[in-house]
Order: structure tokens, then C-alpha cells, then sequence
């Protein structure tokens, strides 16, 4: 029994940070999501600036085609809500 709690442990602590996620920051999955969007834009950014802050996605510093650069807002669908060019 011992062994199977220390296996169980060890597998826990194994698991990859990216899984884990608090309420201002997103998962791999939503990462993986907004940089799909942001590809289909001809955009990109960095992830550690996707924050989640009342039932919006906040991308700040968001550089396009062109090198114009914007902030972001999207909604729990992934859709545009708003655009704002910095």
C-alpha cells in the first residue's frame, strides 16, 4: 500500500507546470487556443501576457503583420470584443 501512495505521489509531482493555472492566468489549452486566433490574424504575442479578469481574456502587447502593436480583449468564445492599437 505504501508503494502505490509513494507511486501516486510521485506521479503528482511529476505533472508538467503548465497544467496548473490560478484565476489570472490560462491553461495550455487556452494558451493554444489565443495563439491559434492571434496566427489566423497574422499576430502574436508572448502567453505570459494573457491575463483572464471578468469573464474576458486581456492580451496586452499583441504585435500583428505590419509591426502594429495592440491590446486585445476576447471573450469565454475567443472572440474579438474589443481592439485597441497602442
Amino acid at each position: 500500500m505504501k508503494h502505490l501512495m509513494s507511486l501516486a505521489l510521485a506521479g503528482l509531482l511529476a505533472m508538467p507546470a503548465f497544467a496548473a493555472h490560478d484565476d489570472d492566468h490560462p491553461d495550455a489549452e487556452t494558451i493554444a487556443r489565443v495563439e491559434a486566433l492571434l496566427a489566423d490574424m497574422d499576430c502574436q504575442m508572448d502567453p505570459d501576457d494573457i491575463e483572464f479578469e471578468d469573464g474576458v481574456y486581456d492580451l496586452d502587447d499583441v504585435i500583428c503583420k505590419g509591426g502594429k502593436q495592440y491590446d486585445i480583449k476576447l471573450n469565454v468564445n475567443f472572440e474579438v470584443i474589443e481592439q485597441r492599437e497602442e
